[in-house]
């Protein structure tokens, strides 16, 4: 403890040591609480932003799809209007069998199932992309 003198002769006695051991404490107590909050966020944060990172290369694959479906149905729109009178319709599996017809109202049928088949698919992916939340 420090002691100082008055001008008059008396003496007063200070608490400086008890305000420093208390700010001690509490810088102390703040560092460690500072701590122990700064350790989970920065763990909490690195999974985060995998996570994020994760969900923004789904929200990629799904723009991706939907590019691909757009093109297709615009080729399809495309063959259904220059069609004419004459086309064929080829179907191949992985063991080279064919199928082939050029029965137009055939083909009609076929490429109109298929262009509502790709724009419900369309749909749904715009509804995704729409309702996705990074």
């Amino acid at each position: 403890m420090e002691t100082k003198t008055k001008q008059n002769g008396t003496v007063k006695r200070t608490t400086t040591v008890k305000k420093d051991v208390k700010e001690q404490l509490a810088k102390q107590a703040m560092g460690q609480d500072a701590q122990e909050v700064k350790q989970p966020l920065v763990s909490k944060a690195t999974i985060d932003l995998a996570d994020r990172i994760q969900r923004f290369e789904k929200l990629r694959g799904l723009a991706t799809q939907r590019e691909r479906l757009v093109q297709t149905l615009s080729e399809l729109t495309k063959f259904n209007y220059n069609q004419g009178d004459s086309a064929s319709f080829y179907i191949r599996d992985s063991h080279n069998l064919e199928f082939k017809t050029t029965n137009t109202n055939l083909i009609k049928l076929v490429t109109t199932h298929l262009q509502s088949t790709l724009e419900a698919r369309k749909t749904e992916i715009e509804q995704e992309i729409i309702q996705f939340e990074l």
